[in-house]
């Protein structure tokens, strides 16, 4: 057994074709079936189901959990090798919501990049509550997120807090206000997040606890997609504060202060406890958290 077998019936997982992981591999679709071949004879085992679409048999399922260890062991150790060139390098895979993505990441990347160029990063968007689950199952290296969970797999560092707030368009009945109360929105059309969102879920919270039944008139994954809907004057939305910086410059988005809504939610980094952490992680680490707090809620 070797290393390039393994990467084989990974790849296959996830093709469902010898063809197609022959092309992502680089190699002849008779070298893909003799690896695979070569595994399933030293192990004296039908791994893979050649039918169309191509699978894994049961045994294959089991082989492939093992495979992904050994190759998250063998990726572990080329990046603890590299390190010890002190020449920072490797591949960070971060993992967070896409108003983050958009608003803190590009000032953090811009100036990381220019100093280690041969750190590579990679970004997973997610709704909230995926971000800390992404990083407990090895999906990413970092996630950046709300901090609403605990979990004891996993190590939080607060970078700010955030609030979440009600906007609406210029032309909104609302507008006109500059504070209002969570009882005066029972019968507003509301443009909301979705429930797998922390922001969504701190709404229910609320509107439960006042015993308020809200009017929804949109439901989307994201408050990027929520806010183009509220400039469209289509209905009033409670977004991350973060999230709206250059929209209340523009005179796109007007704020209206909610009393009941004035409740701060740590923001942070995620990291898998007991991980080992490469020289990249631990240089980007560094930089994110020694930006001062007004660089994340400063309206650049």
């Amino acid at each position: 057994m070797n290393i390039n077998q393994l990467e084989t019936l990974l790849t296959i997982s996830k093709t469902l074709s010898f063809r197609k992981a022959g092309e992502a591999l680089n190699l002849t679709q008779p070298a893909v079936s003799a690896q695979i071949k070569s595994l399933e004879d030293e192990f004296k085992t039908i791994l893979v189901d050649r039918n169309h679409p191509v699978t894994l048999t049961d045994r294959g399922q089991v082989f492939l959990e093992h495979a992904q260890r050994i190759l998250s062991i063998v990726e572990e150790l080329k990046q603890k090798l590299s390190d010890l060139d002190q020449n920072p390098q490797g591949h960070i895979v971060l993992g967070t919501t896409t108003s983050i993505a958009m608003q803190i990441l590009p000032r953090v990347l811009s100036y990381f990049q220019n100093q280690y160029p041969l750190i590579k990063t990679t970004i997973h968007t997610m709704p909230s509550s995926q971000v800390l689950t992404s990083v407990e199952n090895g999906f990413v290296d970092i996630g950046i997120g709300y901090l609403a969970e605990r979990s004891a797999h996993v190590e939080t560092s607060v970078l700010y807090y955030d609030t979440f707030e009600l906007v609406v368009a210029p032309g909104h009945p609302l507008a006109s206000r500059n504070r209002v109360t969570v009882g005066m929105l029972r019968d507003v059309p509301l443009i909301l997040l979705s429930p797998d969102t922390l922001g969504r879920r701190f709404v229910d919270r609320i509107f439960r606890e006042h015993h308020i039944e809200p009017n929804p008139v949109m439901v989307l994954s994201s408050s990027e997609e929520v806010k183009r809907m509220v400039e469209l004057n289509l209905g009033a939305a409670i977004v991350s504060k973060l999230s709206i910086a250059s929209e209340l410059r523009r005179g796109t988005l007007k704020m209206i202060a909610v009393e009941e809504l004035e409740v701060s939610h740590p923001v942070g980094v995620i990291t898998k406890s007991g991980r080992y952490v490469s020289h990249a992680m631990k240089q980007f680490l560094n930089d994110l958290k020694g930006m001062p707090e007004d660089q994340f809620t400063g309206s650049e």
